[in-house]
């Protein structure tokens, strides 16, 4: 999911449409048995800087579509904060797109509403098939073993920006590969009078990127092998703990970003406030808040030794964005050749170049144009030391849960308060037992 655009989920919770998993999607505002089947709706997530600039982005390839298939496409950008209790609501009352984009770690669990329609070889054949795209955004569409619930659109993972002049006026020579040569460094930046790096601590879905990854360099999981939850195992309480101790402890994340969940660490960065940030795919979003390229570069994110790769070196989860269909849509056929089109080599390279994200259509990222040297980061990480977040129905209040302990804790973090390791613990006890039972 991208979480330059994620905030923090809402009160609507996943148990919610599972109860209700009979009762799928609409199209009520779309392709509705009371509008033209040659009319679609479709929910885009907020991938720009700004709903307007994702405006400008979708709407020229919209007429294209409009043009090419007769098929009218009302457009809705929905904003982070509110994405998943739309989607949520939209499976339960019937009330909703035709077509919409998903966060690709939700897809486990709007699979379990039943409401998305099943990506199975007959309908990826309709789009071209299956093995068009990347199998690291395969892995993120679904429970294994099922037919996915979605289609990847863009694909991204996290990286390390840092800013080239605050590096180079602090003495430093490149980027931080350990999380320890980061803190080091940021003793160095801070004498310069500037702050470290940012974070988004009060953004529920952003602080799950991070402890999911920090949890992997820990050797730990959330969830056991057959899938429950298991959020006070020592390897994930000791990944939690270094992750806001960033604040806590090593005082390189500002206390005043306890309060951030609107992309305002990527704005100071861009403004050059801070020295470094650790974001998805942020080229393009840096670009039109005037940031050129040139003033920063791109590396991979730190570990805790050595250098990424698989295993406990994993230094980014399989970021990127998935679109879906609502299975009781009232133009099945026009929401498939959306999804076809939006998917095809051409439509690709448009859109991933917008949002500076990569193609998840193999043929589209082999085009030279994704061979830039951020882009290279980001595939090379995709490639080798990224990990999807657990495929499971829970997924979604995982998110809600932890992400919300972790935003208390760097709540506790700004306002001195002491955070430890009992009190990290008991906020992840709280957090799993907040969970639903299986």
């Amino acid at each position: 999911m991208r979480s330059i655009r994620a905030a923090a989920v809402g009160a609507v919770t996943l148990s919610l449409a599972l109860a209700a998993s009979a009762c799928g999607g609409g199209s009520s505002t779309g392709g509705g048995s009371n509008d033209s089947p040659k009319t679609l709706t479709y929910w885009a997530s907020n991938q720009g800087a700004s709903i307007e600039v994702d405006k400008k982005v979708l709407q020229p390839e919209l007429d294209k579509f409009e043009k090419q298939y007769g098929i009218k496409v009302k457009l809705e950008v929905v904003p982070w904060s509110d994405l998943l209790n739309r989607i949520l609501t939209a499976t339960t009352s019937g009330q909703g797109p035709d077509v919409l984009n998903i966060g690709n770690t939700w897809s486990a669990s709007l699979q379990a509403t039943g409401a998305l329609l099943p990506w199975d070889a007959k309908n990826f054949a309709k789009i071209g098939g299956k093995d068009r795209f990347v199998d690291s955004a395969l892995g993120s569409t679904g429970v294994q073993g099922q037919d996915p619930a979605a289609v990847p659109l863009y694909s991204m993972a996290y990286a390390l920006y840092y800013n080239k002049k605050i590096f180079a006026d602090a003495g430093i020579a490149k980027p931080p590969a350990t999380w320890d040569e980061l803190v080091a460094d940021g003793k160095k930046i801070q004498a310069k009078g500037k702050q470290v790096i940012g974070a988004e601590g009060a953004n529920v879905s952003e602080n799950i990127h991070h402890v999911f990854v920090f949890a992997k360099q820990h050797g730990a999981d959330f969830f056991t092998a057959d899938g429950k939850p298991d959020f006070t195992n020592d390897g994930v309480v000791a990944a939690v703990k270094q992750y806001v101790d960033l604040m806590a402890k090593d005082k390189v994340i500002p206390q005043g970003n306890a309060e951030y969940a609107q992309n305002q660490s990527v704005s100071d960065f861009a403004k050059g406030k801070t020295a470094m940030l650790l974001w998805q795919s942020a080229s393009a979003n840096l670009k039109s808040q005037g940031m050129s390229e040139d003033a920063y570069g791109i590396a991979p994110v730190p570990v805790r030794s050595g250098t990424p790769g698989t295993g406990t070196q994993v230094n980014s989860m399989v970021a990127g964005i998935n679109m879906a269909v609502f299975k009781n849509s009232h133009n099945l056929d026009g929401a498939t050749k959306f999804v076809k089109f939006m998917t095809s080599d051409d439509e690709q390279k448009i859109l991933n170049k917008a949002y500076s994200s990569i193609p998840p259509v193999k043929s589209a990222q082999a085009d030279p144009s994704f061979n830039t040297p951020a882009n290279a980061v980001l595939k090379n990480t995709l490639a080798t030391s990224a990990a999807a977040l657990p495929q499971v129905a829970q997924e979604s209040q995982f998110e809600t849960t932890v992400g919300t302990a972790v935003k208390e804790l760097f709540a506790d973090a700004a306002a001195g308060r002491a955070v430890t390791t009992d009190s990290v613990k008991a906020k992840l006890e709280k957090a799993q037992q907040q969970m639903p039972a299986k």
